[in-house]
């Protein structure tokens, strides 16, 4: 049975009141420091309490490491998913428990359709991504094959198989569509694009997709042999793609979240709007920019790691402190890669913290 917090914020993400927020979030926070016994401890011992708390800004933040570390979950989790790994051994991956994963999906649902489907398309989906058959504990499999059942048209289907990147069967099928004019959104991996940008780059070949067509790409090259600017995927993605840069949408997510963030170009240019690209913040999510070393809240413009609470978090912890930098920007922020060098003083701080409370 879902718990009534857990309904309101269903409610909230399917239909946002602006002034709701606060409000929920201290319900949500109250909720978490029941059911979460660690949690509790840890706010315990900075004597931080539902009764003391007037602003979600008071809501003690948990550091995207602590996942690494412990169980997080205020119930039986529905689904599990598990961090990449990239650069540690399995026993060091983060683990994420979402005992509600309807809250998960319509969160996902939701801002994918606001900001890759703004015009209400059905394109199909090409996904350069494994399946959830291939990975069930990856959060970006979960997401990417939610919204292929939900939006994709016939013949959405996966090209990373359980070897390889099927770069030839991915550029026969572009060919294809390029010769009916039939408007093809492409999904998937950073890395896994610039693998196909290379053979294209290497071989030939080139292609002006459909008006209408459109590109997501998500994650960074941490532990990868090499690293493209995001300056110049773009430009790549319109010289191989023909796809216009408003159209190419970067998606920044994490396991440890149940939402995600998206350039605004695409909703922007649907809009008639024309703004710098940044990440945009749903109704749902507050993000903070603080500084590494005091946790304080820093001004617009100044560089910080990135804090969030995230209303979809509701069956673990929202608020969560992550090791990304960014800055603010309009109603968003942009995301410059993750924090230099050893964990941040403040994060260190807290791990130990939630290490003593074990």
């Amino acid at each position: 049975m879902t718990e009534p917090v857990v309904k309101r914020v269903l409610n909230f993400i399917r239909e946002p009141r602006q002034d709701d927020f606060s409000r929920l979030a201290l319900e949500v926070f109250a909720f978490q420091y029941e059911r979460n016994s660690t949690y509790q401890r840890f706010c315990d011992r900075r004597g931080i309490t539902p009764d003391t708390v007037s602003s979600w800004k008071e809501i003690p933040a948990v550091p995207t490491s602590a996942f690494k570390l412990l169980d997080l979950s205020c119930a039986t989790p529905e689904q599990v998913f598990l961090t990449s790994g990239t650069s540690q051994s399995s026993e060091k991956r983060g683990r994420h428990g979402f005992p509600w994963l309807e809250v998960y999906d319509t969160s996902l649902l939701t801002n994918f359709s606001a900001h890759l489907l703004p015009d209400g398309a059905r394109p199909r989906m090409l996904i350069l991504a494994p399946s959830p058959d291939l990975l069930p504990t990856s959060s970006l499999s979960h997401m990417l094959e939610v919204v292929r059942m939900a939006y994709g048209s016939e013949g959405s289907t996966y090209f990373i198989g359980d070897k390889a990147i099927d770069i030839p069967g991915l550029l026969q099928t572009l060919g294809e569509i390029e010769a009916r004019q039939e408007p093809v959104c492409l999904l998937g991996s950073s890395f896994a694009f610039v693998h196909v940008l290379d053979v294209c780059l290497a071989d030939g070949p080139s292609f002006r997709l459909p008006d209408g067509s459109r590109l997501m790409d998500t994650g960074g090259f941490k532990g990868r042999s090499r690293e493209v600017s995001r300056g110049e995927l773009l430009r790549l993605y319109q010289k191989i793609f023909g796809i216009p840069q408003a159209f190419c949408v970067n998606e920044y997510g994490m396991t440890e979240m149940g939402s995600q963030f998206y350039d605004n170009t695409l909703s922007d240019r649907v809009q008639g709007r024309s703004r710098p690209r940044f990440k945009q913040i749903p109704p749902w999510v507050r993000t903070r920019i603080v500084d590494p070393a005091t946790l304080e809240e820093l001004p617009e413009g100044k560089v910080g790691l990135l804090t969030h609470y995230d209303l979809a978090n509701c069956g673990s912890v929202m608020a969560v402190e992550t090791e990304d930098l960014g800055y603010k920007i309009e109603e968003g922020f942009e995301i410059l890669g993750r924090a230099p060098g050893a964990e941040s003083r403040g994060c260190s701080l807290t791990i130990e913290e939630l290490q003593e409370n074990r």
